[in-house]
C-alpha cells in the first residue's frame, strides 16, 4: 500500500524541494506543481509532490496517519471528522 504524506516545503529550487513531516526530511520532486513556495504544504507520493494542501487538509491527513500508527489503541479521536458520515466522492469524481 502506498500512502501520501502531508509534507511542508523547507527549501526549493523549482524542480525539487526539501520537505519535512514528523521530524523526517526528504528531497522530493515538485515538477507536477507550479512553483510551490517555501512553507507550502504538499501531498507527497513516492518522493513526488502531487498537489498543494491547505492547513486543515494537511492536519486531517496527519491525524489519520497518526491514527493508523495507533491502531492497536483507541483511535477514534484521530478520525473525529469521519465518524457518523457517509463516504463522499471527491469533487472531481462527482
Amino acid at each position: 500500500m502506498c500512502l501520501g504524506l502531508p509534507m511542508t516545503i523547507i527549501e526549493t529550487d523549482g524542480m525539487s524541494a526539501l520537505c519535512e513531516y514528523a521530524n523526517e526530511q526528504r528531497r522530493v520532486s515538485v515538477m507536477l506543481l507550479s512553483e510551490p513556495p517555501v512553507g507550502a504544504k504538499v501531498l507527497v507520493h513516492i518522493d513526488t509532490a502531487v498537489r498543494l494542501l491547505d492547513d486543515d487538509e494537511a492536519r486531517l491527513i496527519a491525524d489519520a496517519l497518526e491514527g493508523l500508527y495507533a491502531a492497536d489503541h483507541d483511535c477514534d479521536r484521530f478520525f473525529a471528522d469521519l465518524i457518523g458520515q457517509e463516504p463522499q466522492l471527491p469533487e472531481h469524481l462527482r
